[in-house]
């Protein structure tokens, strides 16, 4: 393979590289759906990657802010892909602290042991609809 600085990796393909998403097709989709920024810009999935580009990738409640350390075009384990990007420890501590504020909400706002029975369901439906 040749070196690092020498190849060119699209976007989407370096995303699944790096397993940020486990198909190039819905790392495509994030990238159109406007998920990934690339240098503080929405990008196009066939941006090429480039080394010290500051992405930001969103993936379900967190959004993770990431520099790119080493290009790569094929997918491999994981410990692999880890070393193709570092996360900056801001975005390290932001994803602490809104995933600490969800289990606190959690907490607060506990689910139902169970489910509600038949009688309870009318009470509901006939509240909802007042």
């Amino acid at each position: 393979m040749a070196s690092d600085q020498q190849i060119s990796v699209r976007l989407d393909k370096w995303l699944w590289a790096a397993r940020f998403y486990k198909t190039r097709a819905i790392a495509k989709e994030m990238i159109n759906g406007g998920k990934v920024h690339y240098n503080g810009q929405r990008a196009k999935s066939s941006k090429v990657a480039e080394v010290d580009a500051v992405i930001r990738v969103r993936q379900g409640y967190d959004e993770k802010e990431v520099v790119i350390k080493k290009l790569s075009e094929q997918r491999q384990k994981a410990v692999i892909a880890q070393a193709l990007y570092e996360e900056t420890p801001e975005s390290i501590a932001k994803r602490e602290t809104y995933a600490e504020a969800r289990r606190l909400n959690v907490l607060n706002n506990p689910a139902p042991d169970t489910k509600p029975d038949k009688k309870q369901r009318r009470q509901l439906i006939r509240f909802k609809e007042s």
